[in-house]
């Protein structure tokens, strides 16, 4: 009998509660309290301030599974395991466990619950170098449970360390647990190098923290684990391709379907694509991120106008939504997508259709730059591909009709600069503080309290809500629900109520309690499924109260001066105010 996602998600929490670990949410692939990513990568992602040594309301011993979405994979979508949106299968120990019971909550989980043969295990541990010691604690406790010792592989950093997020914090080595895939015996020793041998699971050891000045042992170490949902499924059904397992089959058959071809050969790619991106683009649109040409929204943007030119290929037009019915019946257990269906269809719809007349403009274009031509050069072909969305096979093609050469290489010069200037954007967005708990960072956090209560009283709108926002130690930037543009005088109200709120002095509290005690307090947030059954809330005085997991300063004074830099629109119905502290 196949397993499907489902199952696999409720054997894996079922185990970890039985074992005394506490469920955590799903939480928004919008990072709530980490302003340093655009989205949710991982599982521990919402759980940082705790990793770092926050108390956390549930206990010391977590799990969950989490939605994620990673954009540096985005040009790799379209081979057999890539994937822009998953799912994560994670648990946490705070100081609690550490090596000896991760690792046989692992072996337990993999050969007990999902009756993985120990003959088809193999596991790698850190190697050692100047910085941290070989991990023989995690190769022994793994002889001891039966894994021989030909197949424990020990790999250098790239391979088996985790971390820091950024420049400095907690990291260490890890522990990756392979399963051999094939039908044959699988051989005595392990070979890394082998990819019958597939990565399902991987323990991190997070026993380091890392200095400016080099490595120190951590006084509160913590374990930190991460399967992926989808290779996991296929793997454990036999299957040599994620987009086979019930996470995506459904929607490989309706685009199947549509275009009248099948899955083989040279169509897997364009379906992979097509598949992926559209099921990411109805999750982004769910948790309330629009198509626009900024961080976020470009990302969107970019998802869905990368599935339309796919589809082209196979002779598609006006199918997201078609398509896009498919992610509904898959997730039937994300609530928010049913219940937001309308709204996310509509967003694709109206998508897709800009996006048609962008690329009737592209061709308008493609004749302005061809005429008298012999060849078309790779920066033009690259300003077809990134302004009009021409995937360089449809210039080529175009091209070849004409009987007019095209610079490929060129192409593929001015592709890759702008892939590695996206790369290290994103990098640099995530290594600028995903553990960013610095004095400025702090101050600002609690300022967007301030600011959000402000706006609320000047704008006369009890309504208004955070719709994001992205903190460096130089600024913050705050993103709110509101239909028009804030005036100027409207500004200054804002920026004085602030100023005045500052110097009051006021307390910054911090009190746990249940979701519906927050509620009758209070207390603001978005009481959907992003929150437990227990919180924090903070209160500035009498004058704020929100549900968050920090970090804030504790008192008002601590802030200096509030000014707002700018105020502007980002999309439809959402504003962003930039400030910063004096």
């Amino acid at each position: 009998m196949a397993l499907t996602r489902q199952q696999l998600i409720k054997s894996y929490l079922d185990f970890f509660k039985s074992k005394k670990h506490a469920i955590i949410e799903n939480v928004s692939l919008v990072p709530e309290h980490d302003p340093t990513v655009l989205f949710t990568t991982a599982g521990m992602h919402p759980l940082v301030p705790f990793l770092l040594g926050q108390k956390h309301l549930l206990g010391k011993r977590l799990c969950n599974v989490q939605r994620c979405i990673r954009t540096q994979d985005i040009d790799e979508v379209g081979d057999s395991f890539h994937h822009t949106f998953f799912e994560m299968l994670g648990n946490w120990s705070l100081g609690d466990y550490f090596k000896d019971e991760a690792i046989e909550f692992s072996f337990e989980f993999l050969t007990k619950t999902l009756k993985i043969p120990i003959e088809k295990l193999a596991i790698s541990c850190f190697a050692g170098d100047k910085d941290a010691p070989r991990d023989l604690d995690a190769s022994k406790k793994w002889e001891s449970l039966g894994i021989p010792k030909e197949r424990i592989a020990f790999l250098p950093k790239n391979n088996n360390w985790w971390g820091p997020a950024g420049k400095t914090g907690p990291c260490g080595p890890d522990s990756e647990m392979f399963y051999w895939r094939s039908s044959k015996k699988a051989p005595e020793k392990f070979d890394p190098l082998d990819d019958t041998w597939v990565e399902i699971w991987n323990d991190v050891f997070m026993q380091y923290n890392k200095t400016e000045s080099g490595f120190e042992e951590l006084k509160q170490k913590n374990v930190d684990t991460g399967m992926g949902v989808e290779r996991t499924t296929a793997i454990l059904n036999k299957l040599d391709d994620d987009y086979l397992s019930d996470s995506f089959l459904p929607l490989v058959k309706k685009i199947e379907e549509l275009s009248k071809k099948r899955y083989v050969k040279e169509e897997t790619k364009a379906m992979r694509i097509i598949a992926d991106h559209i099921k990411a683009a109805v999750f982004i649109v769910a948790d309330g991120i629009f198509p626009s040409n900024v961080e976020r929204g470009y990302v969107l943007r970019r998802l869905i106008r990368r599935a339309i030119r796919y589809g082209r290929e196979l002779g598609l037009e006006q199918f997201i939504s078609e398509i896009a019915e498919s992610v509904f019946d898959i997730y039937r257990d994300y609530s928010h997508l049913a219940k937001n269906k309308d709204k996310i269809l509509n967003e694709l719809e109206k998508e897709e259709t800009k996006f048609l007349q962008t690329l009737g403009n592209g061709i308008k274009i493609f004749e302005k730059l061809v005429k008298d031509k012999r060849e078309i050069s790779g920066k033009d072909a690259f300003l077809l591909y990134q302004s009009y969305g021409f995937p360089l096979e449809m210039t080529i093609e175009l091209a070849r009709e004409k009987n007019i050469r095209v610079d490929e290489m060129g192409f593929e010069k001015e592709n890759s600069k702008h892939q590695e200037l996206s790369r290290t954007a994103t990098e640099g967005k995530f290594k600028s503080g995903l553990a960013d708990n610095s004095e400025a960072t702090t101050k600002l956090h609690t300022a967007t309290h301030l600011l959000n209560q402000a706006l609320r009283i000047v704008l006369k709108n009890q309504d208004i809500h955070q719709k994001g926002s992205n903190i460096t130690p130089e600024r913050l930037r705050f993103d709110f629900n509101f239909d028009r543009k804030v005036t100027n005088e409207e500004l200054k109200e804002v920026e004085t109520l602030m100023n005045k709120k500052i110097q009051e002095k006021m307390e910054v509290k911090r009190e746990e309690m249940n979701l519906e005690q927050a509620k009758t307090s209070g207390a603001q947030g978005i009481f959907e499924s992003k929150y437990g059954n227990k919180v924090s809330v903070y209160s500035i005085g009498n004058f704020s109260k929100e549900i968050c997991a920090g970090p804030h300063v504790k008192n008002t004074r601590e802030l200096g001066k509030f000014r707002i830099l700018k105020e502007e629109s980002v999309a439809a119905g959402i504003r962003r105010i930039k400030a910063f502290l004096e």
